[in-house]
């Protein structure tokens, strides 16, 4: 791929990249020293499994790989037995080592099922930050103030609120930048609620005479309510070591806002083409994509079956009619379908019906009024318990 296709694809979803034309600088400094980038992503292993928010860091990863480029996934071991400022003013518990390394033999199983092993060179923060002594540490902790540690959001807040800050929260953006100083990165991701952490990863390349590193953020990935970051915690969650039957089911559960969003962070898919696609259509092809890519090849297909076995079971009569409408100006308004398959008596009843939530298309719920029908089909469409038509649009 030349640099310029590289660009394209490793910028699929970020939110930032920094400093401006940082990445492109490093493409061609890398690409003239005949040499890989070498790209930094850090994970604290404070929990034993992965959910689909954890790989969205992993899929960039992945793309890297596919460009060539060498992966260093770090474990953070020794960051991850501190304990780190979440953004909800307060301190994220500290696990011990033992607890961190346990969890940190999951996250490998897990993280090679998207990674390349080959391209990637797995790293614990232990290795350097274990050896520092307290002078060390002192001398690290001299290259930044403390104004420049209140520039963090949740520190600022905390600050002006009154809420304590313990000095060990200050030293965590600091070791963290730190590994970006051990490992020689060129670039680094990071959420975008980690900005600070690798803007610091910046500061200290630069105290201690390095290139620093480009660094770029991803967006925290919804979980299935739409609302909230994706967590265990929430029940909002896709597991990536869940059966793939789970994982079909709840992806199927989400919103066709959300399953946009899944693509584009979760995928390589051109955007272009799933949004040509029934929202229906894309949506089970997007299921069945992340089944296979944890289940292996085919699993996908074959946990679509189930789930479609499973609703029609539970749904569908027998005697569905069917129904064949005309699109106006490329498209079916859904209140003017109902009433002219019969399930309404008006406009205003099929309104009425979908502010009720009760209906759906191929087992999805709608809850837009203004929602229209793409020419194709059979859809089948439900209203209220009894009330079905197979329809297609033409």
């Amino acid at each position: 791929m030349n640099i310029q296709e590289q660009i394209q694809l490793l910028s699929r979803g970020t939110l930032e990249i920094l400093p401006a034309g940082a990445l492109e600088a490093k493409l061609k400094e890398a690409a003239k020293e005949g040499r890989p980038l070498r790209v930094k992503a850090g994970f604290d292993p404070t929990a034993p499994d992965l959910h689909l928010g954890h790989t969205v860091l992993l899929e960039k990863l992945r793309q890297f790989q596919h460009c060539g480029h060498q992966v260093v996934f770090l474990i953070g071991d020794f960051t991850g037995t501190i304990g780190d400022p979440t953004g909800k003013n307060e301190t994220r518990p500290p696990l011990t080592h033992d607890e961190v390394l346990l969890n940190a033999e999951t996250y490998k199983e897990q993280v090679f099922k998207i990674l390349d092993p080959n391209l990637t060179e797995v790293r614990f923060n232990s290795e350097w930050l274990g050896q520092l002594t307290a002078a060390d540490l002192i001398r690290i902790a001299g290259k930044a103030t403390v104004a420049r540690m209140l520039e963090r959001d949740d520190f600022e807040k905390r600050y002006k609120s009154g809420q304590s800050i313990s000095i060990h929260e200050f030293l965590y953006p600091l070791v963290q930048g730190y590994d970006s100083v051990a490992l020689d990165a060129d670039v680094e991701l990071g959420g975008n609620d980690q900005k600070f952490n690798l803007l610091m990863g910046r500061q200290l390349q630069d105290a201690y005479g390095k290139n620093r590193q480009a660094i770029m953020t991803m967006p925290l990935l919804e979980g299935l309510d739409g609302v909230n970051k994706m967590s265990k915690s929430l029940n909002n969650y896709v597991g990536v070591a869940e059966p793939g039957k789970e994982q079909f089911g709840k992806l199927m559960s989400a919103s066709d806002d959300l399953m946009y969003k899944y693509y584009e962070l979760l995928t390589d898919v051109d955007m272009d083409e799933v949004r040509a696609m029934h929202p229906m259509e894309a949506k089970k092809q997007l299921a069945a994509t992340i089944v296979d890519r944890f289940h292996g090849d085919g699993a996908g297909q074959q946990a679509q079956a189930g789930f479609e076995a499973q609703f029609a079971k539970k749904e569908i009569p027998e005697d569905v009619p069917e129904a064949t409408l005309a699109a106006e100006g490329g498209s079916l308004w859904i209140i003017k379908a109902l009433s002219q398959a019969g399930l309404t008596a008006s406009n205003g009843e099929g309104i009425r019906m979908i502010k009720q939530n009760a209906l759906s298309i191929d087992g999805e719920k709608v809850a837009d009024k203004d929602y229209k029908l793409k020419p194709g089909g059979p859809y089948l469409i439900k209203l209220g318990k009894r009330r079905f038509v197979n329809l297609t649009v033409i």
